[in-house]
C-alpha cells in the first residue's frame, strides 16, 4: 500500500519499546520528521526520561506536559456528575483519558504544522478508535498513522529484533520489577491485561496489583472520610479544600489502604471481540458512591430516575470513543443542569474493600423532609387517605385486565 505523503507527524510517546520503535519506523518508512508528544496524566512514572530518549533519537521538537489538572477537571468530573458505569462494572479509566490526548495531538500539530499524527494503538484494541474519532472530531482532515495497522511487527520478539537491528535503546530483559501485564495507568485507574489474564478462569496473582492493598489485608477499623460537593463535584476532603487532581489522588491513597476498588471484568469491546481486563479505581469507587448518595438527597426523583436511564448510554459514548461528539455534548448538558443541586456533604466508612455511606447531608438543596417522612404523627403535610384514590387509579388497568382474565 503506497503511503501517504507526510512531511511532520506528532507521535503520542512514552518512550518504551512500541513507541520507541514506532519513532525510528515512521521515520525510515514516511520519511518523514517526528515530534514527540508525552503527557502526565498521573500514571505514576517518571516522564522526563521520555525526552533523553527522544533526543537520543534525534528529534528537536519535544513536547512533555503536565495534564493532571486538565484529566481530571475536565473530563473525569463531568463523566463521574453521570455516574458513568460501563457494562455495570467498568468506570472507564482508560477510555476517558483517550479524549485529552487526542486533542493535545491534534493542538500540537497545528502549533508545530504538522500534517500527521501517530499512536501506538493495536489494530485489535478499542484505543485506536478512541483516539482517532477524537482527533477526526477535532480536525477533520488530519492524517492518521497507525502502524499496527500498517506493519508486521505484530510480536514482542519482532518488536526487539527491529530496535537491535537499528540501534534503538530499549530493554532488552524484564527484570523482577518489570511486570508482564499489559498495562494503562493514570490518575482515575489502573490496568492490567494480557498474560495468564487471557484465561478468564484464571484468578489474578496477589503480586499483580499495585494501588491496593487486598482487602482481607485492609485495616480491621474502618477509616472515615467526609466528602464535600459543589454542584456535583468533589470539592473538598474532611473540611480541607482541594482541586480536582488533588481529591482524586488523595481518594486513591486512602481506598488503596483500605483495599477498596478492584474489578475482574470481561467486557465487550467496540471492535466485536470479549477481552477480559483487570482494574483498580480506589478513588473513583469512592467518588460514584459518595456522588450517587449526595444525588439522592437533593435530586428531584423524576430528574434521578431520567438521569439513570439516560447514563448506560453516556457510558457506551465514552466507552466507543465518541467524547467529542454532538450527543454526548447534548447528555453532558442535561447531566450538568441537574446538578446545580448536588452541593453537601457525605460521610463515609471505608472498610476492608467496602465504601460504606454513613450520612449525607445538604444545608441548601435537600428535599428530604423529615416531617413528611417521619413515621409519627406528622403535620398534616400528607394526608395518608389520599392513598386510596392514588393506588386504585393506578389499579384500573390492572383490574381490568384481571377481570378479563377471569
Amino acid at each position: 500500500m503506497a503511503r501517504k505523503a507526510v512531511d511532520k507527524v506528532v507521535l503520542a510517546y512514552s518512550g518504551g519499546l512500541d513507541t520507541s520503535v514506532i519513532l525510528t519506523w515512521l521515520k525510515q518508512e514516511y520519511g518523514c520528521e517526528v515530534v514527540t508528544f508525552t503527557a502526565d496524566i498521573g500514571q505514576g512514572e517518571e516522564v522526563e526520561p521520555a525526552r533523553a530518549k527522544a533526543e537520543a533519537a534525534g528529534v528537536k521538537e519535544i513536547y512533555i506536559e503536565d495534564l493532571r489538572e486538565e484529566f481530571v477537571r475536565d473530563f473525569v468530573y463531568p463523566m463521574f456528575r453521570a455516574n458513568a458505569v460501563y457494562e455495570g462494572e467498568y468506570l472507564l479509566g482508560t477510555s476517558i483519558a483517550r479524549p485529552l490526548i487526542a486533542k493535545r495531538l491534534v493542538e500540537i500539530a497545528s502549533e508545530t504544522g504538522a500534517d500527521a499524527i501517530s499512536h501506538g494503538a493495536t489494530g485489535k484494541g478499542n484505543d485506536q478508535v478512541r483516539f482517532e474519532l477524537g482527533a477526526y472530531a477535532l480536525n477533520p482532515d488530519i492524517k492518521i498513522i497507525a502502524p499496527w495497522r500498517e506493519w508486521d511487527l505484530l510480536s514482542r520478539e519482532k518488536l526487539m529484533n527491529y530496535a537491535a537491528e537499528h540501534g534503538i535503546a530499549v530493554e532488552m530483559k524484564r527484570d523482577g520489577s518489570k511486570s508482564p501485564y499489559s498495562m494503562d495507568a493514570n490518575l482515575l485507574h489502573i490496568s492490567y491485561e494480557g498474560y495468564d489474564l487471557e484465561d478468564p478462569w484464571v484468578e489474578p496473582s496477589q503480586a499483580m496489583w499495585r494501588w491496593s492493598v487486598a482487602p482481607e489485608d485492609a485495616p480491621d477499623h474502618p477509616t472515615e472520610i467526609e466528602l464535600g460537593f459543589e454542584s456535583g463535584d468533589i470539592t473538598a476532603i474532611d473540611g480541607k479544600p482541594m482541586q480536582p487532581a488533588e481529591v482524586l489522588a488523595t481518594l486513591n491513597r486512602i481506598g488503596g489502604e483500605n483495599g477498596i476498588g478492584r474489578a475482574d471484568i470481561v467486557e465487550n469491546r467496540y471492535v466485536g471481540m470479549k477481552s477480559r481486563g483487570c482494574y483498580e479505581t480506589p478513588g473513583g469507587t469512592i467518588m460514584l458512591r459518595a456522588h450517587r448518595a449526595m444525588e439522592s438527597l437533593t435530586l428531584d426523583r423524576e430528574a434521578g430516575h431520567l438521569k439513570d436511564e439516560l447514563m448506560p448510554r453516556y457510558a457506551k459514548l465514552i466507552y466507543n470513543g465518541y467524547w467529542f461528539s454532538p450527543e454526548r455534548h447534548m447528555l453532558q448538558a442535561a447531566i450538568d443542569q441537574t446538578q446545580t443541586v448536588v452541593n453537601g456533604l457525605v460521610r463515609l466508612k471505608l472498610y476492608k474493600g467496602n465504601v460504606l455511606v454513613v450520612g449525607r447531608k445538604s444545608d441548601t438543596n435537600s428535599l428530604f423532609d423529615e416531617s413528611i417522612a417521619t413515621f409519627e404523627e406528622d403535620s398534616g403535610a400528607y394526608d395518608q387517605g389520599d392513598a386510596t384514590g392514588f393506588i386504585r387509579l393506578n389499579a384500573l388497568r390492572l383490574r381490568v385486565a384481571g377481570r378479563r382474565r377471569g
